[in-house]
């Protein structure tokens, strides 16, 4: 397969519309990919709370649009990063969307995982209650989002579910940029499987971008990795690697935790 990361710069400078244009344009170049991803909350950025609100559209809203159509005009599988959703019935979530090569949603994912702690994203959205997946012709994907890197629980979870690519797309902030690289190898080498992760660069509401988007097979290896700027970082990589990797060091069938209630002493 072959896989496009776009590393996208998020600034205060460019107006949502506009960054909206400018990466539909850019993930319809991609066509003679597989797959392309793009960063969290793009058309915000991560760290703009303030805008949340404001600019937070329903599923199926201008950014759905955009994307639906530039997946079909590069007939390409697109995870089109995360929008500020609003759920007419509801709160506003982070919300993850693929779409497959012919423009058709194939997977919607609430971000599980919501950062902040008693402040920003942690109390402005709702939270997420299920594992998402998609079923690619090459491999299945597992969805994730930024904060959801750091519980492994996750993408075990994932893996039960036929996880073998992990997706994740982020708003990463430089000051952590040591955590992302090395979360990103130890979901790959633990659950034996791809890991993609595409970042934002640029600085918005004031947060350094971590950029540094990376591709980690599932023995941990650094297959690629981008610079700080915007970048479209491209992989090949085999997804029948998962299979043969978990065939010859099989240390996910001596997993006895987690597979049925404990016994308590």
């Amino acid at each position: 397969m072959r896989a496009s990361l776009l590393q996208i710069d998020v600034n205060d400078d460019e107006s949502v519309e506009s960054r909206r244009r400018r990466v539909t344009a850019l993930v319809r170049e991609q066509a003679g990919a597989d797959l392309v991803v793009l960063p969290e909350l793009w058309t915000t950025g991560a760290f703009a709370y303030e805008e949340f609100a404001t600019e937070a559209e329903p599923l199926e809203g201008p950014t759905y649009e955009a994307m639906a159509k530039a997946a079909s005009d590069a007939g390409v599988w697109l995870h089109a990063g995360s929008i500020p959703e609003r759920d007419p019935d509801g709160p506003l979530y982070n919300t993850a969307l693929v779409f497959s090569p012919s423009g058709e949603l194939a997977a919607a994912y609430r971000k599980i995982h919501r950062f902040g702690f008693d402040k920003g994203e942690a109390v402005l959205m709702g939270a997420g209650q299920e594992l998402v997946t998609v079923r690619l012709p090459e491999t299945t994907l597992g969805v994730a989002t930024c904060y959801d890197l750091r519980f492994p629980e996750l993408f075990r979870g994932l893996v039960d579910a036929g996880a073998e690519t992990m997706v994740l797309s982020a708003g990463w902030p430089e000051r952590r940029r040591a955590h992302w690289t090395l979360l990103a190898q130890a979901r790959a080498v633990e659950n034996q499987a791809f890991v993609l992760a595409c970042g934002t660069a640029g600085t918005h509401a004031g947060v350094p971008q971590a950029g540094h988007s990376i591709v980690v097979d599932p023995w941990g290896e650094v297959l690629a990795e981008a610079g700080a700027g915007e970048e479209i970082l491209t992989v090949d990589f085999d997804p029948a690697r998962v299979a043969t990797t978990r065939e010859q060091f099989p240390a996910l069938k001596d997993r006895l935790l987690g597979l049925e209630p404990p016994h308590h002493r």
